[in-house]
């Protein structure tokens, strides 16, 4: 039987040198971050500020209802996909890249609050504060609305309309759009009472709309594209391919990064690619078979696994991770997925675990990498634990507190699995020739945010390695 308060006592000793090694991060010179940085405009919408705007829109109940597609229009399309999501208690994402539908959101809906938005805008932050010595953040549209999302530090990059780089913050390319996407938000239990009938809301969740035409297509900062060629960085973090679609060129624009890959890569360049969900079947194939092969690493989360499962042919495993994602199923899918796109490293970030799969002899030994990973924890719980991570002491919140049962279980049937019960204690073994490294993690109980949260893991496993 496995004893879980030794163990939880075993882990405790070993994420007592986190502080240090989160410390160490300071002497690397140079990270950059690619290609998508946005706004997310937060906004809480109640059941009655909703029906106020349906009446000024004069839409009936009917309206509401009538979706033809989930794409952004007009402003009642807008109502119509939150009364959608809200009705359902739903996630979705619908897109416009008409001005007029902007310009109605920003009448109409306005916001509670702005926060940075992207994967590469979250993560540059993330690495700046985390001490890294020069980090590249990837703007291709940097107005004042989006400078603000970027923390005041002046370790934090980007370049201006004539190409000089500067603080982030400090940066206003006045003819540059915002690029905004509204995270509208609503509660469980919450009524929608239109023409007698109320809609109850069956949990909460939210509807995102978003403005952002320049991520649709991939649009590319010249500036900071020369930079990232001629400085030599030591990592790249890479994502934002998630937006494209095979209708919109995504497929031969997701390509077009390949030449910088390569140029990357030649100058010592550590490339790490975020798998974010992406929806387009097409682009995600070509994420999959043309970028993810060129890189040194490769993060997903268990959405993402089971997305990329069915890219490579192993539609049954991907149903078996869909049903039960359970550490074996999803150790096993990371194989499958290793040995297809033959990347050196992919770590997965799972419910209470991490695990972690890479080549012998790589780049970063097995001991770096659950340092690493160890730091990653601690910067998500903190995260989850105070909702930002803009300062060290948010990052080293959670320093000391307890790691999770629920991934101490999923530890030891991995480590059952493997064949090697010492995986449970030390977090290090080897499977078919590849160095497995896998840890149990701190969990929040109540969450202020879990937006980002993938995107700061990987990127802090990576670079934190130390």
């Amino acid at each position: 039987m496995t004893d879980f308060v030794a163990l939880k006592k075993n882990w405790r000793e070993k994420y007592v040198h986190v502080p240090q090694t989160l410390e160490k991060v300071k002497t690397v010179s140079s990270a950059a971050t690619a290609f998508n940085a946005n706004v997310d405009a937060v906004l809480k919408i109640k059941g009655a500020d909703f029906v106020k705007l349906v009446q000024q829109q004069k839409m009936s109940l009917a309206d509401l209802k009538h979706i033809q597609e989930t794409k952004l229009c007009s402003g009642d399309d807008v109502l119509r996909g939150i009364f959608k999501c809200f009705s359902k208690g739903i996630a979705e994402e619908w897109l416009t890249e008409d001005k007029l539908v902007y310009d109605w959101m920003v009448k109409h809906l306005g916001y509670d609050r702005l926060q940075m938005g992207g994967q590469g805008g979250i993560v540059a932050n993330v690495l700046a504060v985390a001490g890294v010595q020069k980090v590249y953040a990837h703007a291709n549209s940097l107005p004042k609305l989006q400078a603000d999302q970027f923390l005041p530090l002046n370790n934090l990059l980007s370049f201006d309309e004539n190409g000089n780089e500067k603080p982030a913050y400090q940066i206003d390319r006045k003819t540059d759009i915002p690029l905004i996407h509204w995270i509208i938000e609503f509660d469980k239990g919450d009524v929608i009472k239109l023409e007698n009938e109320e809609f109850v809301c069956p949990k909460s969740n939210r509807f995102i709309a978003t403005y952002d035409p320049l991520n649709l297509y991939l649009v590319m900062d010249e500036n900071f594209v020369k930079a990232a060629e001629k400085n030599k960085l030591n990592y790249m973090v890479l994502s934002g391919f998630h937006a494209l679609t095979e209708n919109n060129d995504g497929v031969t624009l997701t390509k077009s990064v390949l030449p910088m890959l390569k140029i990357w890569k030649d100058n010592g360049t550590i490339v790490h690619l975020e798998i974010a969900s992406t929806q387009d079947l097409a682009v995600r194939k070509a994420i999959v078979e043309t970028i993810a092969p060129q890189v040194d690493s490769v993060g997903v989360n268990e959405r993402e696994t089971i997305d990329v499962l069915e890219i490579i042919g192993q539609q049954n495993l991907a149903k078996i991770c869909e049903e039960d994602t359970h550490s074996v199923n999803m150790f096993k899918a990371l194989l499958e997925i290793k040995q297809a796109i033959k990347t050196p490293r992919i770590q997965l970030h799972m419910f209470g675990l991490y695990i972690t799969i890479q080549d012998k002899n790589a780049k970063i030994s097995p001991q770096e990498n659950l340092n690493g990973m160890m730091v990653a924890a601690t910067v998500a719980a903190g995260k989850a634990g105070t909702g930002h991570v803009n300062a060290k002491e948010n990052m080293l919140w959670a320093q000391g507190k307890e790691v999770s049962d629920v991934g101490l279980k999923e530890l030891a049937d991995l480590a059952q699995f493997i064949g090697d019960e010492k995986l449970l204690e030390t977090g290090i073994s080897t499977y078919e020739g590849f160095d497995v490294i896998a840890l149990p993690t701190i969990l929040i109980e109540k969450p202020v945010t879990l937006v980002g949260m993938g995107d700061t893991i990987s990127s802090m496993s990576l670079i934190s390695a130390r």
